[in-house]
């Protein structure tokens, strides 16, 4: 009789547990629904030449760990002790996950069958395992789903529990995790950190040519992962094979000349508004293969965007109405290599490199009055080098990843450095131009180093985890004024006449030296600054299985963030987080689960970067604090040393001190009235240090398999 295709949602069920990538596959006596123990397993992939058998426990239940996500596994148990033989295939893997495969044995007595054969390419997934609330884009959704810019960001609304969010500044990420702040919400590449820790969000935005799948994690997930109260969005990056695979791609927004009449704002791929003149175009390559049969693989992937963009520069005043022209600039590429030293130990490289740059090239949307010489362009560039180790023998498993991340964000590049701003009143004190520099600096660089250690072990119905991660960021932060200096000017009428010739080629040195200074202002302090960041984790986890179908698990994670000493003595030093959750198969189509954790998230760096910028050591500064400490309004015990920083500062000169047009005084010569500038506002460490902000996360929730290709399930948290 041919072989049998057995697509019911009952023989093939997989799981997004949050682990190490591993097959965890059970055999149950189709007519009994009991477990089948001692029955050999073989686990196949032919993409990477790999193969490996093992035999079922006491609970029908076998696992294959420390797996590659390359290519797609094959599950075979051979015809044996009563029961035909049987094949689930197509079962691919993400990056820290179990992928659960149950298989319903049919009894050789009971009809004549050559075999049977289970689809794993259509299954909606059931989670066996724990009460993690996840979700998960396919590669075939990822390929299928229009998403602008394929940026992976705006695909990303489709899962549960992620919706669009809105930042208080362009560049924030613009998703959420259960409508939280953004922020804070952890990124991950194959499970290692891909965050931006000054502020939040990708530090390397991956593109869709270098994804294999992505999950978010929104609520109670293992104690492997932490550093959030929030979600966590992994991504699974894409390996070679045996076979050779590529992509090649030219995609293009035309702009004025298909598109209609733009009569609401948009926004581009790092959230700045356009409209008039807009256009993109896209291409990238990919290709993967192998370098060695069966052992060795690579994949690259390099994608290039370019977003044309119009502002409108309009000065009545000057005469001028005219189209400003700028273009983004978004360089992407990756790379990961796969190899395998052996049957237990196998390693895998990966880079990524970022180069984005978004020009600010003068002029606004509905018109504007800053000139192409105050022009500046934002820069976002990125480099990810992670190196990954798996040993897997026995009962087992041993991780060992390694991280080198890099990130430098200048907000505002200016186009002519060294050279003041200055800001043009006409002579009703309306503004007709902005000159010169972009009149700040904010130019952060980040350098992080990782290291994860895990280990993982199974001892008859346990599955014991440990794990230590360690995460240091080194900060650096030039920000401030300008030194150079900023300048108010106001021109006669007379005065603005003589300058209208120059159209959108006036600079700063084309206004009459008598122009009267309303204002000037210069940081005295321009100079880069940072401390280290580090962040430690340990982490033990047990997966207790005490019947069929039901399995508990047990956790506990300490998290400390060092930059939590703020102007304490100590830090915040009880961060213990303990997490339970339960999963129950009431039959092969149906699970109830439930749990409860507490998550810590860390301190986003920008609180303490705020807080070292616009403070000051300053004697009469220091003098009010402890005037505060005399109220009681500042702990009693506040150091003064320690809550105090020598960060920027900016001098006001105004109409009465004599400063004339390009001549004000230069940080130098300020700085012996440095204990006598005026600010608005200062800021300190808080000197009883910072407490990690803390989520209590209970849920509770219900699975059903409808049909293959359907789950319904509800999840109360």
């Amino acid at each position: 009789m041919p072989r049998l295709f057995l697509l019911l949602a009952g023989l093939l069920l997989a799981s997004t547990a949050a682990a190490q990538s591993e097959l965890d596959v059970t055999l149950l006596n189709l007519y009994t629904r009991q477990p089948l123990p001692g029955l050999s397993v073989r686990v196949e992939n032919a993409a990477i030449g790999f193969e490996k058998m093992g035999q079922t426990d006491a609970n029908g239940r076998v696992r294959f760990s420390g797996l590659s996500t390359a290519g797609r596994y094959t599950v075979v148990v051979p015809e044996s002790e009563g029961f035909y033989a049987q094949t689930a295939s197509g079962l691919g893997l993400r990056a820290n996950s179990t992928r659960a495969v149950v298989l319903q044995m049919i009894p050789l007595t009971t009809v004549d069958l050559e075999g049977v054969e289970v689809s794993a390419s259509r299954f909606a997934e059931l989670n066996r395992t724990n009460a993690e609330v996840s979700a998960t884009l396919t590669p075939r959704e990822i390929q299928d789903l229009p998403v602008e810019g394929r940026d992976l960001t705006r695909a990303l609304y489709r899962l549960p529990g992620v919706t669009q969010a809105t930042g208080f500044y362009p560049e924030a990420p613009n998703v959420s995790v259960n409508g939280a702040n953004s922020l804070f919400v952890n990124y991950l590449i194959d499970g290692l950190d891909n965050n931006d820790q000054f502020l939040g969000g990708q530090r390397f935005a991956v593109p869709l040519g270098f994804v294999q799948d992505v999950t978010v994690l929104t609520n109670n997930f293992s104690t492997e992962f932490g550093r959030t109260g929030n979600g966590v969005f992994n991504v699974t990056t894409k390996s070679g094979s045996n076979e050779v695979t590529g992509e090649a791609f030219y995609l293009t927004r035309p702009g004025p000349a298909l598109d209609g009449d733009a009569q609401y704002t948009q926004r581009d791929l790092l959230g700045n508004p356009v409209k008039n003149g807009f256009a993109r175009h896209q291409l990238g390559v990919g290709l993967g293969g192998p370098l060695r049969k069966d052992q060795t693989f690579y994949y690259v992937n390099v994608e290039q965007t370019f977003d044309v963009k119009d502002n409108l520069l309009s000065v009545p005043q000057l005469g001028l109405n005219e189209t400003v022209r700028g273009t983004n600039r978004f360089t992407y590429a990756s790379a990961r290599v796969d190899h395998r030293w052996s049957s237990a130990l196998r390693s895998a490289l990966r880079v990524n490199v970022g180069a984005v740059e978004n020009e600010r090239q003068g002029g606004g949307l509905e018109g504007g009055v800053q000139f192409p010489s105050a022009a500046s362009t934002q820069v976002r560039n990125s480099i990810n080098a992670a190196f990954t180790n798996t040993f897997n023998r026995g009962r087992l498993l041993v991780e060992s990843n390694y991280l080198y991340g890099r990130m430098r964000w200048n907000y505002a590049r200016a186009e002519a450095e060294n050279r003041a701003q200055v800001v043009v009143l006409g002579p009703t004190e309306e503004t007709v131009a902005i000159l010169g520099h972009p009149g700040y600096a904010f130019d952060s660089h980040q350098h992080s180093f990782q290291t994860q250690q895990k280990v993982t072990f199974e001892a008859g119905r346990h599955r014991l985890k440990a794990g230590v991660d360690v995460l240091a960021t080194d900060h650096q932060l030039y920000g401030g004024g300008n030194g150079s200096g900023n300048y108010t000017v106001k021109l006669t009428q007379t005065q603005l006449a003589g300058i209208s010739g120059r159209g959108d080629r006036l600079d700063v040195t084309d206004l009459p030296t008598d122009a009267q200074v309303l204002n000037y202002s210069v940081e005295l302090q321009p100079g880069s600054y940072g401390v280290w960041q580090n962040l430690y984790a340990v982490y033990v986890e047990d997966a207790f299985e005490p019947a069929p179908g039901l399995t508990l698990t047990l956790g506990l994670r300490y998290d400390y963030d060092n930059l939590s000493k703020g102007g304490a003595r100590t830090g915040d030093l009880d961060n213990v987080a303990p997490r339970f959750s339960f999963n129950y198969g009431l039959d092969e189509r149906s699970v109830v689960r439930g749990g409860y954790g507490m998550f810590y998230d860390k301190i986003v760096y920008a609180i303490y970067s705020d807080a070292l910028q616009q403070n000051s050591t300053g004697a009469g500064f220091r003098s009010q604090l402890q005037q505060l400490v005399a109220q009681g309004i500042l702990p009693a015990d506040t150091d003064l040393d320690r809550v105090t920083f020598n960060g920027n500062l900016s001098a006001d000169f105004g109409p009465g001190s004599g400063v004339t047009y390009l001549n004000g005084p230069t940080p130098a010569q300020v700085q012996a009235q440095r204990e006598t500038v005026f600010s608005n506002e200062r800021r300190i460490l808080n000197p009883e240090g910072y407490e990690n902000p803390l989520t209590h996360q209970f849920s509770l929730g219900y699975q059903r398999q409808l049909d293959s290709r359907t789950l319904f399930y509800a999840d109360l948290v």
